[in-house]
This record gives C-alpha cells, sequence and structure tokens, in this order.
C-alpha cells in the first residue's frame, strides 16, 4: 500500500468536512460490528479510540465513529459481508466514492456508506501484513503476529492492544489522545507500558509520554 495519492477523487470543500459528523452520526457500535462480522475467518479488531474502551471495559466518551483494522488483503471478504452497501476510500481531505482497485491499492483508510441514507457507519482500516504478521504503517520495522495484538472482551469482541492504539494515537496527541492515554496508561500491565515506550522511543522519538511509562 504505496499512500501516494491516485488520481480522481473529490476534494472535500470546508462545508462538506464540516458535515461529517453529522453523516456518521449513526454509526454501528463494536457489538453491532461484531454480530455482522461473526464467523469470518480474517483477524480484526475494533482500533481507535473504542478499542481503548473496550480495554477499559467500559464506555469513557462519545465517539464520532468506530475504525476497525484487518489485513488488507483480507478486504474482500469483509467487503462481501455488507451487500448493498458502498465502500468510498478517503485520505489527506478526499474522499474516491465506490473504490476501484487502483485507489484500494494506494490509500489504506476505507469508509462503508449507506447510499440510500449518505450515512457512514463503518472505518475499515487495510492494514499491512505478511500472512498472519502485522506489519506497523508508521515503522515497518515493527512486525507482530495477530495472535498477539488482537485481545477480546469477556464477550469476545476483539479489540487492538492498547499500547498500539496509544502508539498511532501519539503522532498528533489532540485533547482526546491525551485525554485517551491518561485514562487508559494506568489500567495497563508493566510489560504492555514497557511496550508502548519503547515503540514510542522508536517512532516518536522524546514524546513526552515517554516519561509518564
Amino acid at each position: 500500500m504505496s499512500e501516494k495519492l491516485p488520481s480522481g477523487g473529490i476534494d472535500l470543500s470546508p462545508d462538506e468536512i464540516e458535515a461529517l459528523p453529522a453523516r456518521w452520526s449513526s454509526c454501528w457500535t463494536p457489538s453491532e460490528v461484531a454480530q455482522r462480522l461473526a464467523g469470518i475467518s480474517t483477524p480484526w479488531c475494533v482500533a481507535a479510540g473504542w478499542a481503548l474502551d473496550l480495554f477499559r471495559g467500559t464506555q469513557t466518551r462519545a465517539h464520532g465513529d468506530i475504525e476497525i483494522a484487518i489485513p488488507a488483503a483480507s478486504f474482500p471478504e469483509v467487503r462481501h459481508r455488507f451487500p448493498g452497501y458502498v465502500f468510498d476510500t478517503v485520505g489527506s481531505g478526499r474522499i474516491w466514492e465506490d473504490a476501484t482497485p487502483e485507489v484500494l491499492a494506494a490509500v489504506h483508510q476505507t469508509w462503508l456508506r449507506d447510499p440510500a441514507t449518505g450515512s457512514y457507519l463503518l472505518d475499515v482500516f487495510r492494514e499491512p501484513h505478511e500472512g498472519g504478521t502485522w506489519i506497523c504503517r508508521r515503522d515497518e520495522r515493527i512486525r507482530l503476529p495477530y495472535s498477539d495484538i488482537v485481545h477480546h472482551t469477556q464477550d469476545g469482541i476483539p479489540y487492538l492492544a492498547p499500547e498500539l492504539v496509544l502508539l498511532f494515537k501519539a503522532k498528533h496527541a489532540r485533547r482526546k489522545d491525551q485525554t485517551d492515554f491518561e485514562a487508559t496508561f494506568p489500567r495497563m500491565t508493566s510489560a504492555q507500558r514497557e511496550t508502548l515506550a519503547e515503540l514510542l522511543a522508536r517512532v516518536h522519538p522524546g514524546h513526552p509520554w515517554i516519561a509518564g511509562l
């Protein structure tokens, strides 16, 4: 996956960007996503803010959307689960509606859209991998088996390991990311905190979260 933006697509206007939260207001919950993906063979997991709430065992804040991560090669299997819906690809303020294979190969983020309403329901991250080994988009030297990075709630919802969620949040460290970090790291094991500190030192040297770990 190159992340070099392909041709075409639609540049979102400021008004369209402002309207996105409303288009995401009907997005699914983790349990609804798990129901729709029940029995699928590919590894998948809830990512981003929802993953941290699943790790903590309670919803701590409102979420404007819901993201899952899957191996990129498994996208056709996931796509097959949603007949009647459309996948748009997004990147750098641009949307490619009903994305072609060329666009899918270039950009990793994919929004599931209900064509009847225009609402977005699910954000699918198509991640680089080698077989059953996940490869970090931020640093391809970071490679871990899916069996190590996908955890599960008591009722079986898979979610990304918190140390990896926080690694991705560390890049921008928005207010909600800082809040997520402060609410999460005290619940992490010493091994998880140590892993996060090592990953931050590699990907974001000198990051202020390192001292807190």
